[in-house]
């Protein structure tokens, strides 16, 4: 059984809608490393918030593990585009809030236990730190005290502390510079590779899909409709190297052909008139 399966899934926002998504179907196996690509507003950050929880389709269902899933919870581990960290804790504090959220809520801190459990997420966070590269002594500083790629390392740290089967990342290298993010992607490759996560990537990159997924799922609306499913590719790894220009010439090849194919949609009325 597949760990996420996405049944007939539509989303459409606003009054009167403005479809998204159109019936979605997608199942994604346990341990697999999954590129959803797509151009700018074809609906790749919902689908993701959609597998999240944290929003529910119109129509269509999302199952995890063969349950629905409605709202988020430790099982799916989130990193977004901006790293999402808390200004006044340090680094070490926002990689152990969600533990300590989680077990003890707000007022954990008035409990015997809270002070035990909270050494040992910190020595568990000082691990992460050093799994994700950073120093120990990385730990105590605050997060404008950081560089935007070690901040994002905070944040991959801090979902990884919650040993989710599932991590979603959205656009989570866009913002990094070329170098950065090419060690970022090294990393996070290095991590699925010792974790066994499965782990879900919307880019709209198609070198850094093809660079990280083991299948690539492409996105792209059909005329004024919401984005479908144009391509679901498997990607041989290792990838060679000479396979990599062929591959991308495919997949750029479905998003342009489709919005090609909207453009004259668009321009028919205009034209028979």
């Amino acid at each position: 059984m597949a760990l996420i399966r996405v049944e007939g899934v539509s989303v459409a926002y606003g009054k009167p809608p403005h479809p998204v998504l159109a019936d979605i179907t997608l199942e994604i196996q346990e341990g697999s490393f999954v590129c959803v690509l797509g151009q700018t507003g074809c609906g790749k950050s919902t689908l993701l918030r959609l597998v999240l929880g944290a929003e529910q389709p119109n129509t269509g269902r999302i199952l995890i593990d063969g349950r629905e899933h409605r709202r988020p919870d430790r099982v799916c581990g989130y990193v977004p585009q901006k790293y999402s960290l808390f200004p006044d804790r340090t680094a070490l504090d926002n990689i152990t809030f969600g533990p300590e959220a989680c077990e003890f809520g707000l007022f954990g801190r008035l409990r015997p236990r809270f002070y035990a459990r909270r050494r040992a997420w910190r020595q568990e966070a000082f691990e992460y730190l050093v799994k994700t590269g950073l120093a120990p002594g990385d730990g105590h500083k605050y997060p404008d005290q950081l560089s935007g790629g070690m901040q994002q390392r905070v944040a991959i740290a801090q979902a990884l502390i919650n040993k989710p089967r599932i991590l979603l990342m959205d656009e989570a290298f866009s913002a990094l510079d070329p170098g950065t993010r090419a060690d970022m992607q090294h990393l996070i490759r290095t991590l699925w590779q010792a974790t066994g996560t499965t782990i879900l990537f919307v880019t709209h990159n198609t070198q850094e899909a093809l660079s990280l997924g083991t299948r690539i799922v492409v996105l792209a609306r059909e005329g004024s409709g919401g984005s479908r499913i144009m391509a679901d590719l498997d990607v041989p790894r290792p990838c060679e190297e000479s396979e990599i220009p062929r591959l991308v010439r495919r997949l750029e090849g479905v998003s342009r052909q489709r919005e090609d194919r909207r453009e004259l949609e668009y321009k028919a009325p205009l034209l028979d008139g």
